[in-house]
């Protein structure tokens, strides 16, 4: 920070003004909406990680059924990790879009407000 009191000197706004839209009731809602989706998701998705790789070191007769072909259960488990990986992204943009960013939009408006 600099000793004009400006965090960024290049965005104009100052310290204060961050700090203030820091303890806002928005940016309070904005995180809580944000940890309702992080926390539970985050926590599912390694569960079910941890759960994949349990499997491969400790069940190798379970992983090397065979479905179809060669492709066994290992293989299938391993691919659906890529899925979910991209389903999470999916579902995570949607609620973003939908309850990230319009409180975001907020307080942008009203900080880029206050510095005019």
């Amino acid at each position: 920070m600099s000793s004009t009191g400006q965090s960024d000197p290049s965005s104009g706004i100052d310290a204060e003004t961050w700090a203030a839209a820091q303890n806002s009731p928005e940016f309070a809602t904005l995180r809580q909406r944000l940890r309702k989706f992080v926390f539970p998701v985050s926590a599912i998705f390694l569960v079910w990680y941890l759960v994949y790789v349990l499997l491969a070191d400790y069940a190798h007769g379970f992983m090397s059924i065979k479905l179809v072909g060669n492709i066994n259960v290992g293989l299938v488990l391993g691919l659906l990790q890529f899925v979910s990986t991209f389903l999470i992204t999916t579902l995570y943009v949607r609620y973003a879009n939908k309850n990230l960013d319009p409180v975001a939009e907020q307080i942008r408006e009203r900080v880029e407000g206050e510095q005019r």
